[in-house]
């Protein structure tokens, strides 16, 4: 009896898998849209793929209650083992109870170094410190600079405000023990991708005023989410279903991140979540019309705004605090703010948003250094340690960015 038991849940587990790569396979791999000017577009195919059938099988165990659909995709992505790179020297620290990397050149130095404090994208619930080891390694040996790469805390158990405040905790941390790691402190720069881009430009904002901490001299922000706000600009219609960030995607990062009910899905993308005057006020920074024309030419509708919904307003407006949407941030803050090397990525939904900063930033005086990747995608950096799935862009983004620190 037990053998015929073990037996038909042995059936039913390789049906069930068998089903779930089936389904994927037909939904993603064969109809998903790869542009022409993306390199390797069979790579990125199959690469879109295995992070689908990741998620596919994440939602599944959240329905059974197993576990969320986050806490699948980040343990099946820490697995592998980190390549080890000859010419640094890594660290593993905790500050307090932060925990962080510690990524130092080998090759011994009569001076002090740059120090880059660097925060992971993910979105708020995916991305490690183990998914961004191969960026850190490539970043400290390209730049002959120390990289810190701070965890944080993330979702299901964690939500906003809580990765800003661990990268916040983690950042003072290393700003107070320069001299314990070799670095110069007029050389420190933050740095992050995605929503570690994010986290980078709001430490600044908050750090501006800090007289008790070295200032810092730069920020890079790579493909990076600067509002939360509006889903209609250009880039989110002409790549809403790129790989390997969806619309889709971007909504279920932003609801589980804000803790904000995903049934609000038709109120945000028709813009009904906020008043009038809210969208009047910031549309001298959020309007498409600060976009510059060639990137609207694979297409743009604009979208008028349906009127207020009311409920959706009370429980989304979290999203107008800075700490979400650091492109509304005040003048006299913005104003004050360290100069800026920006890199966006043509084929992500999230392209505009690196085009309205770098406007908002340089129409207020900061300095901007900004690349922009035709061939790029979101998230196409944590391929440069990939091997298999590795794009030549990723090693443009990152000797782009050494440049820029060389530079400093």
């Amino acid at each position: 009896m037990l053998i015929s038991f073990l037996f038909l849940l042995l059936a039913t587990v390789c049906v069930a898998f068998v089903g779930v790569g089936l389904w994927v396979f037909s939904n993603h791999f064969l109809t998903t849209d790869i542009p022409a000017a993306i390199s390797h577009p069979m790579r990125l195919r199959v690469l879109n793929c295995i992070f689908q059938l990741l998620i596919t099988w994440g939602m599944i165990f959240e329905k059974l209650r197993i576990c969320s659909m986050p806490q699948f995709v980040r343990f099946v992505h820490d697995l592998p083992p980190l390549r080890k790179h000859p010419d640094v020297v890594v660290k593993d620290l905790r500050f307090g109870t932060i925990p962080v990397k510690l990524y130092q050149p080998k090759a011994s130095t009569s001076g002090l170094r740059p120090g880059i404090v660097f925060y992971h994208g993910g979105g708020g619930i995916l991305g490690s410190l183990k998914t961004h080891h191969g960026i850190c390694c490539n970043l400290c040996k390209k730049s002959d600079a120390v990289v810190l790469a701070v965890g944080y805390r993330m979702v299901p158990k964690h939500r906003f405000p809580m990765v800003v405040r661990d990268c916040m905790v983690g950042t003072i941390h290393f700003l107070k023990s320069l001299n314990t790691f070799g670095v110069d402190p007029a050389r420190i720069i933050v740095c992050g991708d995605s929503v570690g881009g994010t986290v980078a430009t709001i430490l600044c904002q908050k750090l501006v005023d800090r007289s008790d901490l070295p200032k810092i001299r730069a920020q890079i922000l790579i493909y990076s989410t600067v509002q939360s706000l509006d889903f209609q600009s250009p880039s989110y219609q002409q790549n809403k279903n790129m790989p390997l960030l969806s619309q889709n995607l971007t909504f279920y990062c932003w609801c589980g991140y804000l803790d904000i009910s995903p049934s609000w899905r038709s109120a945000v993308l028709k813009g009904a979540h906020l008043p009038a005057e809210v969208w009047e006020k910031y549309r001298k920074w959020l309007g498409a019309e600060n976009i510059p024309d060639r990137f609207k030419k694979r297409g743009y509708l604009p979208v008028s705004r349906e009127p207020l919904n009311e409920a959706a307003y009370l429980e989304t407006n979290i999203i107008l605090d800075v700490m979400n949407s650091p492109l509304i941030a005040d003048d006299e803050v913005v104003a004050r703010l360290p100069e800026a090397c920006i890199v966006s990525c043509e084929y992500d939904v999230l392209r505009d948003e690196s085009l309205l900063y770098k406007k908002r930033l340089e129409d207020l005086g900061v300095r901007v250094t900004w690349y922009h990747m035709e061939d790029g995608f979101h998230g196409v950096l944590t391929t440069i340690d990939m091997r298999l799935f590795y794009f030549p862009c990723s090693s443009r983004i990152l000797d782009a960015v050494a440049h820029f620190i060389k530079g400093l």
